[in-house]
């Protein structure tokens, strides 16, 4: 497994309120739906076990049975918001059940439609949604540093962010509306504390820029980098990607009238396009590593192969 978990910005964006534990399992379960197929249907349970959860994480095994019998109860109260592009809301739970299996260390959850919607319907193109990879933030001890570091990923090709206006901010942190109402234990006990561990445990250096209206601070945005080992570390890996999964145009074109003829590949389509013009969004999606990287599961199932 390649441990990507990919969400649209809209559900990057959403208000929401989750502990570490919560947002580990939701990662969980976003990476093993996308790269299994399974949970990506209502009807369809998605199982997450202890071991896995252990090793993503680097926790122990008592930490592991401990996390998924706790998130039997309090993720399925857990809710969000995701603002639509009319401005309206829309508030949905992250699963419609859990079952959790005393004993033998396994949940089993089920995906709410509109969190499947936000992790399957994406259009293919990196303005439209948000990747990265689940060990960026497997040492994280806070949720805010998780939470802080999918809202930079958004801006991972310029460096840097808008300035968030300070309300929506603690909402898209998951801070409650009566929680570190002083911005000095705002800022020591939230944001302080995620730039710090963002920048000791992930692959990026960032600091952030205080917004002021007036005399009081309205809002902050953040400028990061990557660190100069996960620089060269990505490119040796591009090189290597190169090298085994590069398409010459002639092989992008091929290979996307096939893709565009699987049924699978029918949650990246806008329904109203045709076969001509989703086969051509799909050779456009085909020209980047992570393209390739999102579609490899369907390439090799229309005779795809790596290194060759």
């Amino acid at each position: 497994m390649t441990d990507l978990v990919v969400k649209s910005n809209k559900l990057v964006q959403a208000l929401q309120t989750l502990t570490l534990n919560e947002a580990r399992l939701l990662q969980l379960a976003i990476v093993d739906a996308r790269e299994t197929g399974q949970g990506l249907s209502t009807d369809e349970p998605l199982e997450l076990n202890a071991v896995r959860y252990a090793r993503a994480f680097n926790v122990s095994a008592d930490a592991a049975y401990l996390a998924l019998s706790e998130a039997e109860d309090s993720l399925f109260k857990r809710q969000f918001t995701i603002t639509n592009e009319d401005g309206t809301l829309t508030k949905s739970r992250w699963i419609q059940d859990a079952n959790y299996r005393k004993g033998e260390g396994r949940i089993l959850v089920t995906l709410t439609r509109v969190v499947i919607e936000h992790i399957t319907k994406i259009d293919g193109f990196e303005q439209y949604f948000t990747s990265y990879h689940l060990k960026k933030t497997a040492d994280f001890k806070s949720v805010y540093a998780v939470r802080l570091y999918e809202l930079l990923m958004q801006w991972k090709s310029v460096g840097k962010t808008p300035a968030y206006e300070l309300e929506r901010l603690r909402g898209q942190l998951g801070i409650g509306v009566n929680e570190y109402t002083r911005m000095e234990a705002f800022k020591r006990r939230v944001l302080d504390i995620a730039v710090d561990q963002i920048n000791e445990h992930s692959d990026l250096i960032i600091k952030y820029e205080q917004h002021k209206r007036g005399r009081s601070i309205s809002g902050f945005s953040f400028n990061f980098k990557y660190k100069r080992s996960a620089i060269h570390a990505a490119k040796e890996v591009d090189v290597k990607q190169d090298k085994q999964s590069a398409l010459t145009d002639a092989q992008r074109y091929m290979f996307a009238n096939k893709l565009s003829d699987l049924p699978e590949m029918s949650r990246y389509s806008k329904g109203t396009e045709s076969y001509q013009e989703f086969s051509a969004r799909i050779a456009e999606m085909l020209q980047t590593a992570a393209g390739l990287e999102e579609l490899l599961p369907f390439l090799k199932q229309v005779g795809f192969k790596a290194g060759r």
